[in-house]
């Protein structure tokens, strides 16, 4: 099977009246650091700090990490989380380019639906509106793969990037690709983090195990599988778009 990999660094800027962008990115990275982050697992591009290749760390959600009772035991999540007694209803907008390739126009609805067929303390919706209490853009990148980062403020990451590259593939894949980064965007690392050749091949790479990083759901597999996670590193051109089992223990215990 062909793999591909979720990471395309679709450069999200990092920008801001009277700062310095090589401040925030230095204590970014000192941040995700000390929160046990491995430096061979932290990369910057066009100004935003990544982890894990396509988990895009703001200040705030870096500085989220270090704060205290943020470990608890718990498929693997970072720190940071959605806070479900203030955001009930999560939108997501795509733009009107993310509009015009259909096969990714019907992998976000797919995607919506497979967050809210599992009754979660809250749901997500398509566009727009007055009783949304967080918003996620939609965007278009180049490639074939997605970017997004993770929340803070107890607010889902606001932006997730879809390769236009994939609009050559079917719905099925869409949906698995957009399904992962509203993974991301919620609080979710990935399920191989801890050798990204489970999935992907190639030599065995460690985005860093830590404990307030990577923390372990119970309940769910401490090591991944093929095919056994929407939140794998890569994925491949049969996948089906559904969630796993283990992916469903990690929502509800989480949601």
């Amino acid at each position: 099977m062909r793999k591909l990999s979720m990471a395309l660094l679709a450069g999200v800027a990092l920008v801001g009246c009277g700062v310095d962008p090589q401040a925030e990115q230095q204590e970014i990275i000192s941040n995700l650091l000390e929160a046990g982050f491995p430096a061979n697992d932290i990369m910057v591009h066009e100004d935003a700090v990544y982890v894990g290749l396509d988990a895009h760390v703001t200040l705030e959600a870096s500085r989220e990490m270090l704060q205290p009772g943020k470990q608890s035991a718990e498929q693997y999540r970072t720190t940071n989380l959605v806070d479900t007694s203030a955001v009930k209803k999560i939108c997501v907008v795509p733009t009107s380019q993310f509009n015009s390739y259909s096969q990714l126009s019907a992998g976000l609805d797919q995607a919506i639906a497979n967050y809210n067929g599992q009754n979660l303390s809250f749901t997500m919706a398509r566009g727009s509106a007055s009783d949304c209490d967080a918003t996620i853009s939609a965007r278009t990148t180049t490639g074939t793969g997605g970017s997004a980062g993770f929340p803070k403020g107890g607010k889902p990451y606001g932006t997730i990037n879809i390769g236009t590259g994939l609009q050559s593939y079917s719905v099925d894949v869409n949906e698995h690709v957009i399904t992962h980064e509203l993974g991301h965007a919620i609080g979710f690392r990935h399920s191989d983090y801890y050798n990204r050749s489970i999935s992907c091949g190639g030599s065995a790479t460690n985005e860093g195990a830590s404990n307030v990083g990577a923390i372990l759901i119970p309940g769910t597999p401490s090591t991944a599988k093929v095919g056994g996670s929407i939140m794998n590193s890569c994925f491949r051109s049969s996948e089906t778009g559904e969630w796993s089992s283990s992916d469903i223990t990690a929502l509800n215990y989480l949601y």
